[in-house]
């Protein structure tokens, strides 16, 4: 029986500071292995290995030692003390020594007289609930923050990792030196990939460590090599190179080397310098900063000259190419906050050909902005001068946006009691374009200032069982205007007064449901709408930002035809539709949702995007470069029928319809169903196919971009199969039934191990504007790797963010 000794001693505290300058580096090395036990590893039981990436886990075993109540108190237990008349103490047999959380094993510790010193040898074993780190023997000077540790392993319990030193010395305060390191995230036994280095040091103080001569193994194979390497040693924002990203497609290689640049703790900046074979060097880079108040961003890119070696017809081939995007946004005091933004490239193509993943870009737009906002009890208001570059190349005048230089809005809302309420909605605006007024439309060549002012009163009578909601806006319109060179007979200064009133009323029937042995609650909603807005010439107006609405659910049931303030569409119907519910009465989960409506009109429409109320918008027999649909559209007695399903099927199953069908021609104007699998593990599948008519959008002619004179047919399959912990299977195909060709094809494969990841993807697609007009798209193919070494990072371009978008519902396990 071992004897048991108590005092108080520095020993452990300076063995902890040891302890530390292993764990703080993520690694050390050499040829000696201990059995997977001795590195307190513990295998995952069957029934929990199947879900895990890793074999097993460290886990610290219990103290041998228990806790004293004073933690500055070091407890000694040891089978034989030796004592000199000097002082000097000799320690053996099993020796442990407790001080904290902090526990030594060794076979025979010696103290000298002086206590400057502790010598430890023998099974050397340190733990404290963070690490573990065996040893031969080690010495430690316990006044000068010095100590050697020789032939060292130790473990990271939490961060899963391990390694060995041939000697680890403590050269000063949070300073250390490893020779013949090594450090690895792999299982033990299971050396996957591995970082030998002969000479590493640590500084904890300032957060980094450098390695010389360090090499990576993989399998024992050397596969890379750096002559010094520096490389950060905590969770901290650190200065240094980032995993670069690798991509090849036809049209060559893509390689990108982001440099990450920690300013201070507020301000940041990643440098990256693009390499790509077929266009030359781009130079792209971010700036973050965080204030009190406000925080921004600045990122852009530079390419002084694009080579022009695209497989697609490059007309910028040795033009400087390049974007700026600079945000800010920042709060003026506890109601007021603010936003300034201002972006611009170089050309409309810009991002398709360098910002997207996989080839992907979904900017279509680059914003300018000053914006300031106050939201009291009352008032809502806002004050913003906003204007966009939009990206597309070529771009037409009439496909510009306008500028509002400035805008300014206010609005309020107040309850009158007993169901009564009032609103007021105002803005005025100065609309700008930089564009030859005399070749766009008439109506979209002014310039100038526009006030709108829309006051409602409404009365909402609600019941349990049912409501009433009378209401009426006022739409009155004020103009400025200028035509510069443009000659015309518009008025500079028209008005327009319009008063706009609608009805909406339910009613709500519940009944208890039993199906399937479950209880529901299934309502019938019949809904009866209302609206009127009388014939009123606009002609005089400008067309700012008017838009005809295309039909669906929700204009059933608006008597509003258009976006914007500068069309007002006449309107005279009666909507009707059902809508039933099926309630889940244990937790009040909606399980389907099924309605049917359909708009009966009591006079043609013919206020379109001209404001002409007394004609008719032409008919493709008169003119065959008008939109085939809108004389139809205009002049037919009821809307189409409009359906529409949301079922959740179970918990994995659901999908989604909506179909539009117009009774009189008997036939199909736009449908969508989407059916969608989610199952508990992580796997996802989605069908989805799409139908829509020639020419069903209103608001466009041939010749405008969104204009498809074809009837539009899509087939979308997605999906994400988790066939095991370690293996995600990714892929989706993109069919144009039109012109019967891919728009996209992807294929991939994501292998996550305990200590490394593989992603490969394969994918073609094509940059498509418009379907019906296939000459003038961009096709492209790549193959796409990524591959990470888990603690010490990875090569290759990340796709999750992608994946997400692409397939939804999927959530890529983490490389």
């Amino acid at each position: 029986m071992g004897k048991r000794f108590t005092r108080t001693s520095p020993v452990a505290h300076t063995l902890m500071g040891s302890l530390l300058a292993g764990a703080s580096f993520t690694a050390v090395a050499q040829d000696q292995t201990l059995p997977p036990e001795a590195l307190d590893w513990q295998p995952w039981e069957q029934s929990e290995a199947s879900q895990q990436l890793c074999r097993g886990r460290y886990v610290m075993p219990g103290y041998r030692l228990p806790v004293e109540q004073n933690p500055e108190t070091l407890s000694v237990e040891t089978r034989e003390a030796d004592y000199a008349a000097d002082g000097e103490a000799l320690l053996r047999g099993d020796v442990v020594l407790r001080r904290g959380n902090t526990e030594l094993e060794a076979e025979r510790i010696f103290l000298p007289a002086d206590r400057q010193q502790v010598d430890a040898e023998g099974n050397l074993v340190l733990r404290d609930g963070q690490a573990l780190l065996r040893g031969d023997n080690a010495t430690l000077m316990l006044n000068e923050d010095r100590a050697t540790i020789r032939n060292s392993h130790y473990v990271l319990y939490e961060e899963h990792l391990r390694g060995q030193a041939s000697q680890l010395e403590q050269i000063g305060e949070a300073r250390y030196r490893l020779h013949d390191a090594t450090f690895t995230t792999c299982d033990p036994g299971a050396n996957t990939w591995q970082l030998v280095s002969s000479d590493i040091r640590l500084n904890q103080e300032s957060g980094f460590g450098t390695a010389r001569h360090a090499r990576l193994q993989v399998k024992d194979v050397p596969i890379f090599y750096w002559p010094w390497l520096r490389f950060p040693i905590d969770d901290a924002r650190h200065t240094g190179l980032l995993s670069p990203a690798i991509g090849f497609s036809t049209d060559g290689i893509d390689y990108a080397q982001p440099f990450y640049w920690n300013i201070a703790p507020n301000h940041d900046a990643t440098i990256t310098p693009r390499w790509m074979t077929d266009r030359g060097l781009l130079l792209n880079g971010e700036y973050r900063y965080l204030l009190d108040d406000s925080a921004g961003t600045v990122e852009g890119g530079y390419l002084s000259s694009d080579d022009g070696n695209s497989n697609n017809d490059n007309r910028f081939a040795g033009e400087e190419r390049w974007y700026i995007d600079a945000q800010h946004a920042g709060r003026v005091n506890s109601r007021s906050n603010y936003n300034l933004r201002y972006g611009a490239a170089s050309d409309g193509r810009y991002f398709d050909d360098f910002g997207g993943e996989f080839g992907d870009s979904d900017r279509t737009s680059m914003e300018r902005m000053a914006q300031v906002d106050y939201r009291g009890e009352r008032w809502q208001l806002d004050a913003r001068a906003q204007g966009f570059q939009r990206l597309e190349d070529p771009l037409n005048d009439t496909d510009k946006p306008f500028y509002r230089l400035p805008s300014l809005t206010a609005n309020s809302n107040w309850q009158l009691g007993h169901g009564l309420y009032s609103e007021w909605r105002s803005n005025a605006t100065y609309f700008w374009r930089d564009v030859d007024e005399r070749r766009v439309p008439e109506r979209e060549a002014a310039t100038g200032s526009r006030l709108h002012l829309t006051p409602a009163l409404g009365w909402r009578g609600e019941e349990s069982w049912g409501y009433i909601e009378p209401r009426t806006e006022l739409w009155y319109t004020a103009y400025e205007l200028d035509y510069g060179e443009r000659e015309t007979d518009r008025g500079t200064s028209p008005t327009r007064s319009v008063a706009v009133t609608s009805v909406d009323s339910g009613l709500v029937f519940e009944r208890e449901l039993e199906l399937g042995n479950r209880d529901y609650q299934q309502t019938l909603e019949p809904r009866l709408n209302y609206a009127y807005v009388p014939r009123t010439n606009q002609t005089q107006l400008p067309d700012f930002d008017s838009r005809e609405r295309a039909f669906s659910w929700d204009q059933l049931w608006s008597p509003h035809r258009f976006s914007g303030a500068d069309r007002v569409g006449d309107l005279n119907r009666v909507s009707l539709g059902v809508q039933s519910r099926l309630i889940e009465d244990s937790n009040g989960r909606e399980r389907l949702t099924f309605g049917v409506g359909q708009s009966v009109y009591f006079a043609e429409r013919r206020i379109d995007s001209e404001g002409d109320p007394d004609t008719l918008p032409a008919s493709p027999e008169e003119d065959p470069n008008v939109n085939p649909q809108r004389y139809y559209q205009a002049t037919r007695d009821r809307s189409p029928l409009v359906t529409r399903l949301d079922w959740q099927i179970n918990d994995r199953w659901s999908t989604g319809y909506e179909w539009l069908y117009d009774d009189h021609r008997e036939q199909t104007e736009r449908s969508s169903v989407d059916l969608r699998y989610r199952h508990p593990e992580g796997h996802v599948v989605n069908l989805g196919y799409r139908w829509e008519i020639e020419g069903f959008d209103p608001d466009v002619v041939p010749g405008d971009d969104s204009f498809r004179n074809y009837s539009r047919e899509e087939w979308d399959l997605s999906f994400a199969w988790k066939a095991s912990p370690s293996i995600d299977l990714i892929g989706r195909y993109l069919h144009d039934q039109t012109n019967d060709r891919s728009l996209e094809q992807l294929a991939g494969l994501q292998w996550n191990d305990c200590c490394y990841g593989v992603q490969l993807v394969w994918r073609e697609w094509v940059d498509d504007n418009d379907t019906a007009r296939i000459e003038d798209d961009f096709n492209d193919r790549g193959l796409f790797l990524r591959f990470v070494f888990r603690g010490l990072g990875g090569i290759g371009q990340q796709a999750d963010s992608y994946f997400e978008r692409t397939i939804p519902g999927y959530r890529p396990t983490p490389l």
